[in-house]
């Protein structure tokens, strides 16, 4: 059966053009197209649509006003279509917050994508967003922490020291802006150095270090490329280069490099395991997070065969059980745990 897509656009163009996109894969159909909140609300009552393209600025009731009380009277996955805009971003990331699944900016002749991988990318997500998990209806009973058996080697404890000591890793896609937020929420601000890629265009990630900075007591930034890696710090890989750590003269610093996507994304969780697996070895804790695809299961095995500490976030608190899984499948995750217990194990992992 086909995915049943309702789209709510104010633009007749954008309407037209979505649909047209989500049409073209053969596992998809457009049921409607609305132009405002109160269209879309009639729509959704008549057409039960199984996903929704929300856009963010719409007349009458903006997207977020309308989400807000979708999600609280009709709970249905939504992935938000932005503008590329300092605005746009931080209205998405409060779209995120109440609810909305995934997000993806408006396509534009200038993007840096053709008009056949924006397609992809927008089908990959609504794909995504049917089978993710609602936050709201996430059973609370977590099941207790499960242990692979490690593919290699064992895992050496070491003490923890600012720069000197041990350093967190950690990766999240679909899902991850609200994981990483509870994640640093339980952080506190003296921890060893975090450094995060989250999917995310280039566009987003400011906003995103910004949201962060002013909830979490660590200071989160997005990274410039050559700062000393420092206790109390978060570094957001920005959207435009992969971030890793590496040695220098002044000591750890941060890398961002814009070379060719890994596993189709820039930045890739796996260029920043890889680096922490390479450059840190033993004093490196890798956390995986809710995510779609295998970006990081890959890197996140060869930190825990560098003698890392490595976590993964279980199935019943993910938004999409992807990364994680693959992560936990090729034995590249020593202990799964629920989001609200990963914080403190990280920190346990750390005092060892």
């Amino acid at each position: 059966m086909k995915t049943r897509v309702l789209i709510v656009d104010d633009s007749a163009l954008m309407r037209g053009v979505l649909t047209e996109m989500i049409n073209s894969a053969s596992d998809m159909e457009v049921v409607g197209a609305a132009p405002d909140a109160q269209t879309a609300r009639e729509m959704i009552k008549a057409l039960n649509p199984d996903v929704l393209t929300l856009d963010v600025q719409m007349p009458k009731m903006d997207g977020l006003e309308f989400l807000e009380r979708l999600m609280r009277l009709r709970p249905m996955p939504v992935v938000m279509v932005s503008s590329f805009t300092r605005a746009g971003s931080d209205t998405t990331l409060r779209a995120l917050e109440l609810g909305a699944i995934d997000f993806i900016g408006k396509p534009r002749a200038d993007g840096g994508k053709t008009m056949d991988e924006y397609a992809e990318d927008l089908v990959e997500k609504l794909r995504a967003a049917k089978g993710a998990r609602l936050r709201k209806q996430m059973n609370s009973g977590f099941p207790s922490a499960q242990v692979a058996s490690p593919s290699q080697g064992g895992v050496t404890a070491v003490s923890r020291g600012g720069a000197n000591g041990k350093i967190i890793f950690v990766g999240a896609s679909t899902g991850g802006t609200e994981a990483i937020k509870e994640f640093l929420l339980g952080i506190p601000a003296d921890a060893s150095p975090i450094l995060i890629v989250q999917h995310m265009p280039e566009s987003f990630t400011a906003s995103f270090a910004r949201r962060l900075d002013g909830l979490c007591a660590p200071t989160v930034l997005e990274a410039q490329g050559g700062e000393k890696v420092e206790s109390g710090k978060v570094y957001i890989a920005p959207g435009h280069s992969h971030l890793l750590i590496k040695r220098s003269a002044a000591g750890l610093v941060t890398e961002l490099q814009a070379t060719s996507p890994v596993n189709r994304h820039r930045p890739s969780v796996d260029v920043l395991f890889d680096s922490a697996a390479a450059v840190v070895g033993r004093q490196a804790v890798g956390v995986i997070l809710t995510g779609m695809g295998k970006d990081g299961a890959q890197g996140l095995l060869r930190m825990r065969q560098a003698g890392a500490r490595t976590l993964g976030q279980d199935e019943a608190s993910c938004v999409v059980y992807g990364m994680p899984r693959e992560a936990f499948l090729i034995g590249a995750v020593e202990e799964q745990h629920p989001l609200d217990e990963i914080a403190r194990r990280t920190l346990a992992a750390v005092a060892r």
